[in-house]
């Protein structure tokens, strides 16, 4: 599947000079699905892309052909003659017809999305003087092709199976571009960290740059105290340690590396042993001390000291945690406007509604919070059309 992913972020200029509001001539006319703004967006082109979603989703499982709404008879023919599962025999035509109107809901919306999006990106680029010129955006075809396609061979069995033309590519790769600058322009400002910004935060979070005494460890764990007794003997008698948990240890990880545990600090392990390592001297074999995992003898091979790291050390994470903080801040709040502006100037034929559109259906809350992300994490507008051939069109899709 073809995914361009609209990432843009937002700066208080932005609500300067908002387009024109809804319902000043937004009719859709009857040969449109759409209109943003004063753009439409042709029935014809709908249909186009439309054929490029199923020609590039048939290797994927998708419709053997255009689903024809509303009776849907040339794709319940199509799906007559496709292949069965061995003795399942051909699905009733009323399943045959429900599969179709499914598939064809699912590719209108993907569609749909994909179009209206690309106005808004367009529409957003003019609005802000940002532009990419035709050089641009043939370097970049020219580089993604050359990296996906060795042969000129491949190059053109993908554009015969996926659907797409030339064209078509260029269309996507100039929307991509035009994104990235979009991006990056609302979030120049955000790289501007001052010393006083680097000295609040450092002071503010001093113990994230403090690192806790640590000591290494080499260790037997044992399933009863009596086979840690004989490990503690064997020990106490000058057999190594890595010779030791190879014949006595349970604990796979650390008699893999020949019984060593490296970098604990307090609190990391169970109470009482950690307790019992943070008492104990180094180069000294003791235990056996009793853990939910077992019998356990160590013994501190180093002790790191704790430490502090200082501001001047520090800066040059606290630069790049505070920018990748406030980029994600202004394209969270971008998005949000950026989504909420353009779906205001966004009508849409009453066949042709999705959530973009200003007279979008009403939701079906519960199946909403059914397919809600964990978390309900803000979701960056995307635009998805299926494709084919095993390889993506060159494009790029850039998160910053």
């Amino acid at each position: 599947m073809i995914t361009s992913r609209f990432t843009l972020a937002s700066t208080a200029v932005l609500a300067v000079g908002a387009l024109a509001t809804a319902g000043c001539g937004n009719d859709v006319p009857s040969d449109g699905v759409a209109k943003v703004g004063d753009s439409v967006i042709k029935k014809s082109e709908f249909d186009r892309w439309l054929k490029t979603a199923v020609a590039g989703g048939q290797q994927q499982g998708g419709p053997a052909s255009v689903p024809d709404p509303p009776d849907f008879k040339k794709c319940i023919a199509a799906g007559k003659r496709q292949p069965t599962a061995q003795g399942g025999g051909t699905p009733p035509e009323k399943q045959l017809k429900e599969r179709c109107k499914d598939q064809y809901v699912q590719l209108k919306s993907d569609v749909m999305q994909f179009l209206i999006q690309a106005q808004w990106v367009r529409q957003e680029a003019e609005r802000q003087d940002v532009k990419v010129s035709d050089a641009e955006i043939n370097k970049q075809f020219q580089d993604q092709k050359k990296s996906q396609f060795p042969t000129a061979k491949g190059y053109q069995q993908f554009l015969k199976t996926s659907g797409l033309t030339e064209k078509d590519i260029l269309f996507r790769v100039k929307l991509d571009a035009l994104q990235m600058k979009l991006t990056q322009k609302v979030t120049r400002d955000q790289a501007k960290i001052t010393a006083a910004d680097v000295k609040e935060y450092y002071g503010k979070n001093k113990k994230r740059f403090a690192q806790p005494e640590r000591r290494n460890l080499n260790v037997v764990v044992t399933k009863s105290k009596a086979k840690a007794d004989e490990a503690k003997k064997a020990l106490d008698g000058g057999r190594r340690f890595k010779a030791v948990s190879k014949k006595f240890s349970i604990d796979q990880t650390s008699k893999a590396q020949g019984g060593k545990l490296p970098d604990v600090s307090k609190g990391q392990q169970e109470p009482t042993l950690s307790k019992a390592v943070f008492a104990a001297k180094k180069g000294k074999v003791d235990g056996p001390v009793k853990t939910q995992f077992g019998y356990y003898v160590f013994e501190v091979s180093q002790v790191k000291a704790a430490s502090q790291q200082s501001q001047a050390q520090a800066t040059d994470t606290i630069r790049n945690v505070l920018k990748s903080s406030r980029e994600r801040k202004a394209l969270s709040k971008f998005i949000k406007d950026f989504r909420n502006r353009y779906k205001d100037e966004t009508n849409c034929a009453d066949e042709f509604r999705v959530a973009e559109c200003k007279n979008a259906p009403k939701e079906d809350k519960k199946k909403k919070q059914q397919q809600a992300p964990p978390g309900g994490g803000q979701q960056v507008p995307q635009q998805q059309v299926p494709q084919g051939g095993g390889q993506q069109a060159p494009q790029q899709a850039p998160t910053p």
